[in-house]
């Protein structure tokens, strides 16, 4: 089986988890969610001797978009996710970032993610789950052989990602946690957008956000 890896590189005022995933067996690496901060990302990469094959996108928000168009000029890697329902976001990426003080360019990605996609990265497969509710073309990243996730902002450690920014949906959300994260596994490890990492069954029991006998 293919060990899965991950170093966690927080970027961008908000502290987003930009996340070096790669296979250890063949050192074949991806870089999720890089928001910005380039540099810290490059000392990342350098310093766990791993080659960079691809950008990740769980969604289009700035702090997890906005650096993706200059790592793949700078990298010549390909860009994959998030669905094709964030493209709104991504499109307006430069607007966004001027209003944070964060420097972002558009990106179209070149390949938008579906539900029951599949991502390689050297031995390792991620399964694509289209989880909308925190933006609408949010994609969770899963491997069912390492027992592994790759959340985005949909499920935290104790929260579950906000609702109020365009196109979030509050039901919508706790429904792609309910009927596609769940049902995955107690034993799933995640890393989250933000903060520290969790498991399903930690927030199963114990995420106020999914309390409740239509939760159980």
């Amino acid at each position: 089986m293919p060990d899965v890896r991950a170093a966690i590189i927080p970027v961008t005022p908000f502290q987003q988890n930009c996340t070096l995933l790669w296979c250890e067996k063949t050192k074949k690496a991806a870089v999720v969610d890089p928001g910005g901060d380039l540099d810290r990302i490059r000392q990342a990469i350098a310093q766990s001797g791993v080659s960079v094959e691809k950008i990740l996108l769980t969604h289009g928000h700035i702090d997890h978009a906005g650096g993706a168009a200059d790592l793949r000029d700078e990298l010549g890697v390909p860009v994959e996710g998030p669905h094709e329902a964030d493209r709104f976001l991504l499109d307006h990426l430069e607007e966004t970032g001027r209003g944070y003080g964060i420097p972002a360019r558009p990106v179209t990605p070149d390949r938008w993610l579906n539900e029951g996609d599949t991502v390689t990265l050297g031995d390792l497969t991620l399964d694509v789950l289209h989880c909308p509710g925190h933006s609408p073309g949010s994609v969770v990243l899963v491997s069912k052989a390492e027992r592994f996730a790759l959340v985005g902002d949909v499920l935290f450690q104790g929260s579950v990602g906000r609702t109020d920014l365009p196109g979030g949906d509050g039901k919508a959300l706790i429904r792609s946690i309910k009927d596609k994260l769940l049902p995955l596994g107690d034993d799933i490890a995640f890393i989250c957008g933000h903060g520290p990492m969790s498991t399903l069954g930690q927030e199963r029991q114990t995420n106020p956000f999914l309390q409740g006998e239509e939760l159980l």
